[in-house]
């Protein structure tokens, strides 16, 4: 019973986190190992809880969304595609060969996040100008965003908004609020492929789901009185700890 609480409760801050800073899963896929699941079987019960709290994210940005119509369906098209092909990756990966390279997707994930605030800096300079790239540029980016949003997962927040702001959309509550949108699409698909797979630890994902969607909800309502910075840092060293405990251990 114990063993459940923590994944709930993990859930619930990741779901949290996800909303305010991104990184949610470096919390949550931890606690899944610890918790004695395979990594493979981790990595794919977290994607099925973690559906809801994008959901409820982009419900909690919800009035923002007239702003960005234009770009749903496209962006929606092309996470999907992302996603289904994340999806059939992993479930072909063997358990052995995931293992061997979690580590590195975690120092993707944290290299990700320990970027963003540059990136975002960066990207802030492109946005005053108000230019857009061609849409093929932003779509082709937010594929491979899919891609690894359903393989893995962590850190794809920073590379949604990077998208959505190579394509014009300049105010970061209305690219809040299609990239939680976006998140929810690419999790959603994979946790339907991945039920499909026979590879998800039940009583975990349900346990999970409404620490997720409660968290994400708290998280977008309440994000203007989080710091980022300082979330974005805990995640980010906690990340750290955990790929290079991993590392060492294989």
């Amino acid at each position: 019973m114990d063993g459940y609480l923590v994944a709930l409760s993990s859930a619930f801050f990741a779901g949290a986190i996800n909303a305010v800073a991104g990184g949610g899963t470096l919390i949550t896929f931890p606690t899944l190992l610890w918790l004695g699941l395979d990594p493979v079987v981790a990595n794919i019960t977290n994607t099925v809880a973690l559906w809801v709290g994008s959901l409820t994210g982009a419900f909690g940005f919800r009035k923002r969304f007239q702003e960005v119509k234009g770009l749903l369906l496209p962006f929606l098209l092309s996470s999907s595609a992302g996603a289904v092909v994340g999806a059939f990756l992993l479930i072909r990966t063997p358990s052995e060969t995931f293992r061997d390279i979690v580590p590195f997707l975690i120092l993707f994930a944290v290299l990700m996040l320990a970027g963003s605030e540059f990136l975002k800096k960066f990207l802030a300079r492109f946005a005053l100008e108000e230019k857009a790239f061609p849409l093929v540029l932003p779509l082709l980016l937010q594929f491979l965003t899919g891609v690894y949003g359903s393989y893995f997962g962590a850190g794809i927040g920073i590379m949604m908004l990077a998208s959505l702001l190579l394509s014009g959309v300049h105010h970061i509550h209305s690219a809040n609020a299609l990239k939680n949108l976006l998140g929810f699409s690419i999790n959603l698909l994979g946790a339907l492929l991945f039920v499909l797979s026979g590879k998800v630890s039940w009583l975990y994902a349900l346990v999970m789901m409404p620490g997720f969607a409660l968290g994400g909800y708290v998280g977008a309502k309440v994000s203007q009185k989080f710091s980022p910075k300082k979330v974005r840092l805990f995640v980010v060293l906690w990340g750290l700890l955990i790929g290079f405990y991993m590392l060492l251990e294989n």
